[in-house]
């Protein structure tokens, strides 16, 4: 599976043959790779049910360690830059199947409710200021998608990847919260 990540990473969704993938695993032929799999789209989704354990183990221990609402925004976003630097070759991966192949992400599409949820139960419980729900949180997962696209692109060095996350986290905490300076409630 980490050979077919890293060639979707390097050469692309469209690229990403099976012998490429047999080549980059050091395999002789592509068969162990047909024996597990019945086709592309078969190996792409699991390729995404890969990425998105790898994404899920390494940010959502910081999500929960965040107390509060506004604590864990931004622990997503940040946890979410520094992904980047962690698992490049994941992030390059998925960001390519999602646009390009037909395979879908449950975690990226399921992003929208989960924000949405978020947002309205920090409202409720007073530590959101009052604003539309479905256009925060749509204006946060493409302003934060834009990002991490960029930053996957260009590889920039992890303090880098922390600089962004926190002016990003510290935008949209300001762009949210009745604390502007981002209290942890």
């Amino acid at each position: 599976m980490t050979a077919a990540i890293e060639v979707i990473a390097e050469v692309g969704y469209a690229k990403a043959s099976f012998s490429r993938i047999a080549k980059h695993a050091d395999l002789s032929s592509t068969g162990m790779i047909s024996y597990h799999f019945a086709g592309k789209d078969d190996l792409l989704t699991a390729c995404v049910a890969e990425i998105e354990q790898v994404t899920g183990a390494f940010m959502q221990p910081r999500i929960d360690a965040a107390d509060g609402h506004v604590a864990r925004l931004r622990a997503y976003v940040e946890s979410n830059l520094a992904l980047v630097g962690e698992h490049p070759a994941a992030v390059r991966a998925l960001i390519d199947i999602v646009k390009n192949a037909a395979s879908q992400s449950p975690a990226v599409n399921g992003r929208l409710a989960v924000f949405e949820e978020h947002f309205r139960s920090g409202q409720a419980a007073g530590v959101f200021r009052p604003f539309d729900v479905r256009t925060v949180t749509i204006a946060l997962i493409t302003g934060l998608d834009a990002v991490v696209v960029t930053a996957a692109d260009t590889a920039p060095e992890p303090t880098e990847l922390a600089r962004l996350g926190r002016e990003l986290a510290d935008l949209y905490v300001r762009a949210t919260a009745l604390d502007p300076e981002g209290g942890s409630a």
